[in-house]
């Protein structure tokens, strides 16, 4: 049996009118102690629920005894339907009934703050469901409504009505206004029919309304409040969805995106509003980290202050919503910090205030301590709010101004002591001011030099300034910029720098804020711009992955593949078109390019880790990527006859490490078994098919969409090279391999991988290569091929001005032909350099013979790529400074000679192992 009313009793507060308590708590007497000290109480401090427990006595004797969950349910289910009559007094005595009660629960503490709220929240819902059907029925039988009859009822023949603030938020305070909007759906009519159906929809909602909001004998139901809807001056109080929709499209306001934080579909039909918030999701959430909201919100809380005259520290006749440290602040400081991150975490899209916070410290966004504290002084201020508005009903946040008064919420609140109690009420006000104004601060804690004119009149002039609103942002951030940039080992240089990524961006408002909000990221960015100017640049383009910065794990451990693949997979399952998922892929891959580059400048990995790094992330774009293509391909062409196709990386990626700019080298090998065509809208005979789908890969690979391009892709290294098919049969492949071949395409094939495509055709793939290395050979024939090679290669590429440290005698290219020889000769399966150079003793080498130069060269060819410092002579101080901390040289001229040396060291080393190879047995003459 549920434990009634009465057992559940924790907590009264104290009467201030003792006698009209004890008056009203007398008619009770049969009942505990307990409930009548409750009874006294609320009645001694409430007139307006003392005249309830007078009006509905015998009724709440009943209750009481009840399970308090039992009533509500009991008072939802005895709501008016559309064919009762007088349903403007049914909905006022259930709303009255359940406002006595809900008030007793939340008084006695038989209920949380939550759940006092949420049955608010949902008796709100009742009334308007009761008020709509009762408002729409007469329409629908009378056939007003263009193809909808009584059965649409339910579902409000098309009209939804939209919860907004704290009714959609399930969190309805004790004598709120109920905000809403009303749209409806117009593609469930006829073109012809929509303005006919328009019209009776505004009628529906004005007669909805009234019979909520007009007050009679009875009192009345919740006063409604229509003004959010689009453009509220001019348009009709119920909207269609498709007008909605382009209103916020084009028009939409940061304040509007906050309101949409807390938007829920409440009644009618719930389908289509829920499709319409749906279809609003990037409007309220953007993709990118949002912190210009921060600049909105700032503005919005001063106009609130200044249009009602909120500040000042007099407790009496405070606000306790609008005012500084009030309920509005909090909920301004969650749903600011949302709209900033929601767009790229959902996790973060709480429409409750305190879930928001909750939500916000999970992620890292604000500390533990100030969610709890925000929680806390939230929950307190609420509290207060809804004894503010018992004391007779009004909609009221304003403390009370008289000492009377002041007594009476004290006691309200359990306070003997009201000095005591306001004391209290004055602290958190101030606690949630100081923390709020942290958030919303603007202040450099930097002195601001003297401007330099020469320096900075150009910035004037650039499209990132081109903003009234921008400017303003920037001018309270540039003395910050100055000192940093003044503080530069090279100041002109930096200015130089800055100034280039100044000038390539197309906007300064976002970025700006972002800058405001985390002042940390100016520092990053200047030291981007002196050490990397090229990533600097790809910056101003592309700025939204800082986002990825302040994100939360943008200086954790490195997830791997494993990690990169569940991470690319989700994102791409967020959005749906094969254009989305190319541009998704794109941010998303930029994110992680940029996250390697940076812990690369700040040394928190090596030339080996970032290097492996960015051929993980290569392998899983191309890994998560092709399946996409391939779906998109097969809708209009069939599914890939045959077995499919393979993806084999080759060079660099195959390798396992790239730079910061390398490109793709791919294959592409298909089995068409016995197919001889594909199945589709449009069929393709196998050649054919694979050869697009190919092509298809590379342009999803390499073609600039909105979101810039992934890669180049390098498809040379294909049997037969440009002259051969795109994509090759692996037949061909096989075939090719042992008959065809040079001894280079060997060579290549000792670093080739299997990316993507059907498990079983990745390890027949794997197989044939495999196999392949370990044929027989002569390493002598080998070598001679080899060192034929390596002079043509040379006489190509002669090294220009300055040290280049892949190309040439002696240098990286060199090293890793050499590897690939002795892992060919030795018939061993290792595709990366530094693996294959333990395959040396196949040529009469040892590896720590080329280990120091290949691991230096390695180091500054990888800091020159990401830096944009190809060669010495454009090395800009940034960058030779970084470079030069790596290696451990004193200056330029000394790494330059000291590469240089080691240069001719490993050309005398390499060529004189390939003129007398080591004759030795290859490992394929002992394999099956």
């Amino acid at each position: 049996m549920s434990t009634s009313f009465v057992d559940l009793i924790t907590r009264h507060p104290l009467p201030f009118d003792m006698e009209a308590g004890e008056t009203t708590a007398e008619n009770f007497a049969e009942f505990s102690t307990y409930f009548q000290n409750l009874i006294k109480a609320v009645a001694g401090c409430s007139p307006y629920l003392r005249e309830l427990i007078n009006l509905e006595e015998g009724w709440l004797r009943e209750a009481v005894q009840q399970s308090p969950n039992d009533v509500m349910r009991s008072i939802f289910a005895g709501f008016p339907s559309h064919g009762d009559t007088g349903v403007a007094t049914a909905l006022r005595i259930a709303k009255r009934r359940a406002a006595l009660f809900i008030a007793l629960a939340d008084i006695g503490g038989i209920w949380t703050l939550n759940e006092v709220t949420q049955y608010l929240t949902e008796l709100a819902d009742h009334a308007i469901q009761a008020a709509l059907e009762a408002a729409l029925a007469p329409e629908l039988a009378r056939g007003k409504l263009p193809n909808a009859t009584l059965e649409d009822l339910k579902t409000g023949a098309g009209m939804c009505v939209l919860a907004m603030g704290k009714l959609g938020a399930g969190e309805l305070n004790y004598s709120s206004d109920i905000d809403l909007i009303c749209l409806f759906d117009e593609t469930r009519f006829d073109p012809a029919d929509v303005m006919e159906a328009r019209a009776v929809f505004i009628k529906v909602t004005r007669r909805m309304t009234k019979l909520l909001s007009d007050i009679t004998a009875d009192g009345f139901v919740f006063r409604t409040d229509l003004r959010l809807r689009p453009d509220a001056s001019v348009t009709p109080v119920c909207m269609a969805m498709d007008a909605a929709e382009r209103y916020y499209e084009s028009l939409g306001r940061t304040w509007e995106r906050a309101a949409f934080i807390k938007a829920r579909a409440c009644v009618g039909d719930l389908a289509a509003g829920r499709g319409f918030l749906k279809r609003l999701t990037p409007f309220v959430w953007r993709r990118h980290l949002d912190f210009a909201a921060i600049e909105d919100a700032h503005q919005m809380r001063q106009r609130i202050h200044e249009h009602k005259g909120l500040h000042g520290a007099e407790l009496r006749g405070r606000d306790l919503k609008l005012a500084p440290g009030g309920i509005r602040e909090i909920e301004f400081f969650t749903q600011t910090r949302q709209l900033i991150a929601g767009g790229r975490d959902p996790a973060l899209r709480s429409q409750q205030t305190v879930g928001g916070l909750a939500a916000l410290a999970a992620k890292d966004w604000i500390s533990k301590q100030i969610a709890t504290e925000l929680t806390n002084a939230y929950r307190a201020h609420r509290q207060l709010e809804h004894r503010l508005q018992m004391v007779a009903n009004a909609h009221t946040h304003q403390l009370p101004k008289s000492d009377e008064a002041c007594d009476r919420i004290a006691r309200f609140e359990g306070f003997a002591d009201t000095a005591e109690w306001s004391a209290e009420v004055a602290a958190r006000i101030t606690h949630v001011t100081e923390t709020v104004e942290a958030f919303y601060a603007h202040s450099d804690p930097n002195p601001a030099p003297e401007p330099d004119a020469e320096r900075t009149k150009a910035w004037a002039r650039y499209p990132a300034l081109r903003s009234d609103r921008a400017v303003s942002i920037f001018e309270r951030l540039k003395p910050g910029i100055l000192t940093r940039l003044n503080a530069a080992a090279q100041p002109d240089e930096a200015f130089a720098a800055f100034d280039g990524f100044l000038a390539g961006l197309p906007a300064g408002v976002q970025l700006f804020s972002m800058f405001e909000a985390n002042p940390q990221l100016l520092d990053l960015i200047i030291d981007i711009a002196t050490t990397a100017p090229q990533l600097a640049q790809h910056l101003s383009r592309n700025s939204g992955v800082l986002d990825a910065v302040i994100g939360g794990a943008f200086f954790g451990p490195w997830p791997g593949v494993d990690g990169l693949s569940d991470s690319l997979s989700h994102s791409l399952n967020t959005v749906e078109g094969y254009e989305g998922k190319l541009d998704v892929v794109r941010r998303w891959a930029k994110e992680w390019h940029f996250r390697i580059g940076v812990h690369h400048l700040r040394r928190l990995t090596d030339a080996e880790d970032a290097g492996a790094q960015y051929a993980q992330l290569a392998e899983t774009v191309v890994a998560q990527l092709y399946p996409v293509v391939v779906e998109q391909f097969s809708r209009r062409h069939g599914p890939p006859p045959g077995f499919g196709a393979v993806v084999l990386a080759m060079g660099s990626l195959g390798a396992g490490w790239m730079t910061a700019h390398s490109d793709l080298d791919l294959i592409v090998i298909f089995d068409g078994a016995e197919a001889q065509h594909s199945y589709g809208a449009k069929p393709l005979s196998v050649r054919p098919y694979y050869a697009r789908l190919t092509q298809a890969l590379v342009t999803a690979l390499s073609a600039a969409t909105a979101e810039g391009k992934l890669y180049d892709v390098d498809m040379r290294l294909r049997p037969s090279g440009r002259q051969g098919p795109v994509a090759t049969s692996l037949t061909s492949f096989d075939n090719y391999q042992r008959t065809e071949a040079w001894t280079w395409e060997h060579l290549a094939l000792t670093r080739a991988r299997a990316l993507a495509g059907p498990q079983n055709l990745m390890d027949d793939v794997d197989r044939v290569r495999t196999q392949v290395l370990a044929m027989l050979r002569d390493p002598a024939k080998v070598a001679a091929d080899v060192a034929d090679m390596r002079r043509r290669l040379n006489e190509a590429h002669k090294p220009s001005t300055g040290f280049d440290p892949k190309t040439g005698p002696g240098r990286l290219q060199d090293i890793e032909l050499l590897a690939q020889t002795a892992t060919l000769i030795s018939g061993a399966d290792d595709r990366g350099t530094s693996d294959q150079l333990i395959h040396c003793g196949a040529l009469g080498l040892s590896e720590e013979q080329l280990r120091d130069a290949f691991s230096l060269m390695r180091t500054v060819q990888s800091l020159m790529r990401l830096t944009g410092r190809e060669q010495k002579t454009v090395a800009g101080e940034g960058a030779e400074r970084l470079i030069l901390s790596v290696t451990g040289d004193p200056d330029w001229d000394a790494l330059d000679t000291r590469l240089a040396h080691l240069a001719v060291q490993t050309d005398r080393l390499i060529t004189s192992a390939l003129a007398n190879p080591r004759t030795q047995v290859s490992v394929g003459q002992i394999r099956p």
